[in-house]
């Protein structure tokens, strides 16, 4: 008897009874069914109940591994980057491991290994990269670049529809990677600028496709993206926008120019919000009341004044894309307009063109409805901010050219620059919101020297750091290449930067005004005439900056560079390229460029 308990004992040695109480429990257990044993557990749990007392602890289940998912992000004016936290912030409180990845330190090499993997990538200009992606998009789209066989990936494309080559870069990476042996876990979203709402609900999908199959549909988290940061330590806080006052409405352009700069002094009744040098401000402007109403003559909707009023402040009536002219015959079922699109020639029609000249070119009836179908949400616009919180205090200052031209016979005008610049005045109120850039930063190291090029309003951040390097009494130098049209109508901040040299907040400036002269002359000329000098300061741990138009300034610029590094190192031209790229990998060439 004694060999036939120990041989189906189902109580060990050391629970808490006799042999006989152990026998006669192993006798019950032994031949109870599943449904009986049950049971029991429930009876038994229900007496400690009754008794007062707590159930025994159960051992917890081991803990499940998360999920691996990789993130890399392309981003010149720091959307993507935002979304890319967006993504890990969801993905960590539904159980992924997240790791978020700049394309500019991407190292290919991990990628068969990602697993998972979100790509979020914005398109610059014309259907290029982020400066700061530009190396590592180029080796993913050459031959050599590694296979990325069973990698789940998603691509979340940004643009603007206003250019031609809308959302190329995040259309080009989603190919590629299927190309390279990627798995689509999730369609492709090419989102215009506002973006923010559909990015949320790609986010959320995607995240779903890619989460493991066990993973229950009910177990996905919502996450309020506009209120990111609200009850996180690690989020940062939201940037809803703010009402300013303008408290300064200068234009820096002599009355002889042919152009007109504002500078805009705004300040903030609740104090400013934590601006750092080289961040941004957005403005939201209000469309010419005069397109305005052009628009609702031609459309016949004169006497709609909600219409009036959307038109005016909330959507995007300058505009014209492709994707305009679409939704445009769409909504209209504009048989000629139709035919248009299907002839191929919208591309190049478009070009200089507006919403009013499409209106007037097709006229079709035209509701508030189909107003509001075929534009898009009225976009803030982005300003370098041109001051530094230790010397303008609850301030904020910027510098805005007026933009004002013609083509195909009609006058045209910048939707935010001729609103500050024509229908703003001291004492009027604006909406803004602050944009953050911590990829344009002065040097951790007061030490440091700076060398900056900034012609035009390009020159708007510079006017901070110097500010910056004032307050702080940063001990290194500071070089700055200006350029502008003329030397005695275009010189912007002239006494400023003359009080700079004076207090040792500026050691040098180096000018280009391009008109006073025969022979054109740009700071990338000015670039070259000091090269040697250059490149003395960036071997001695310089930091360069570049700040303005990015069609052509800045790659001139970044080209006089490069011819720099190869005529006084005596570098290849692929060598002195390749120690251009090599500041930029280390942060030392930091652009704002629009």
């Amino acid at each position: 008897m004694a060999f036939i308990m120990a041989r189906n004992a189902l109580l060990p040695q050391t629970a808490p009874f006799g042999d006989a109480e152990r026998a006669n429990l192993d006798a019950v257990l032994g031949t109870a069914t599943p449904i009986q044993r049950a049971w029991l557990a429930g009876f038994l749990a229900g007496l400690d109940a009754a008794a007062g007392g707590q159930p025994a602890a159960q051992p917890s289940a081991p803990p499940k591994a998360s999920e691996p998912l990789t993130i890399i992000f392309a981003s010149e004016s720091g959307n993507s980057e935002t979304l890319a936290s967006n993504v890990a912030k969801l993905a960590k409180k539904q159980g992924f491991k997240p790791k978020i990845v700049d394309f500019a330190d991407l190292d290919l090499a991990t990628l068969p290994k990602a697993g998972k993997l979100v790509a979020i990538a914005a398109t610059w200009g014309e259907g290029e990269p982020p400066a700061r992606a530009v190396e590592t998009y180029n080796a993913i789209m050459a031959d050599g670049a590694p296979r990325i066989d069973g990698v789940e990936f998603g691509v979340l494309a940004l643009g603007d529809t206003s250019y031609a080559e809308f959302c190329a870069i995040g259309k080009a990476l989603d190919a590629r990677f299927e190309a390279l042996g990627g798995k689509r876990a999730y369609d492709r979203a090419d989102l215009d600028l506002d973006f923010e709402k559909p990015a949320a609900d790609w986010i959320k999908g995607a995240l779903k496709a890619l989460a493991p199959a066990e993973t229950a549909a009910d177990n996905v988290v919502a996450v309020d993206f506009a209120r990111a940061g609200a009850h996180d330590e690690d989020e940062e806080p939201s940037r809803e926008p703010k009402v300013v006052e303008v408290i300064e409405h200068v234009n820096l352009n002599s009355s002889r120019s042919d152009k007109e700069t504002i500078h805009l002094a705004l300040e903030f009744e609740d104090g400013a919000p934590a601006y750092e040098p080289g961040d941004s401000l957005e403005i939201y402007p209000e469309n010419d009341p005069q397109l305005v109403e052009e628009i609702l003559k031609a459309t016949g909707l004169t006497d709609n004044e909600a219409l009036r009023k959307s038109l005016l402040a909330e959507r995007d009536i300058t505009t014209l894309s492709a994707a305009t002219v679409e939704r445009f015959a769409k909504a209209t079922g504009h048989a000629d307009a139709q035919k248009f699109i299907e002839s191929g020639e919208v591309k190049a029609w478009i070009e200089g063109r507006h919403l009013i000249d499409l209106i007037e070119a097709y006229p079709a009836a035209l509701t508030a409805e189909h107003l509001d179908t075929i534009t898009r949400p009225l976009p803030p616009r982005a300003y370098s901010i041109a001051s530094s919180r230790k010397e303008a205090g609850d301030e904020v200052h910027l510098v805005i050219a007026a933009v004002r031209y013609a083509t195909h016979g009609r006058s045209r005008t910048g939707v935010a620059s001729t609103h500050v610049a024509d229908r703003i005045s001291n004492g009027a109120k604006l909406r803004v919101r602050l944009k953050p850039n911590k990829h344009f930063r002065l040097p951790a190291d007061p030490a440091t020297d700076i060398i900056m090029v900034g012609p035009g309003t390009g020159v708007a951040p510079f006017r901070a750091f110097v500010q910056e390097r004032r307050a702080t009494e940063a001990s290194g130098r500071s070089w700055l290449f200006f350029g502008d049209r003329h030397f005695t109508h275009d010189f912007l901040y002239q006494l400023e930067w003359q009080e700079a040299l004076e207090d040792g907040a500026l050691s040098k400036i180096d000018v280009a005004f391009s008109r006073d002269q025969p022979e054109k002359i740009y700071v990338q000329n000015r670039i070259d005439e000091h090269a040697k000098e250059l490149v003395e300061w960036l071997d001695g741990g310089a930091h360069f900056y570049v700040c303005g138009d990015a069609k052509n300034m800045a790659k001139d610029v970044r080209a006089a560079l490069v011819r720099a590094f190869s005529t006084h190192k005596g570098l290849s031209e692929a060598e002195a390229e390749a120690h251009v790229a090599g500041l930029e990998k280390a942060k030392r060439y930091q652009q704002d460029v629009y």
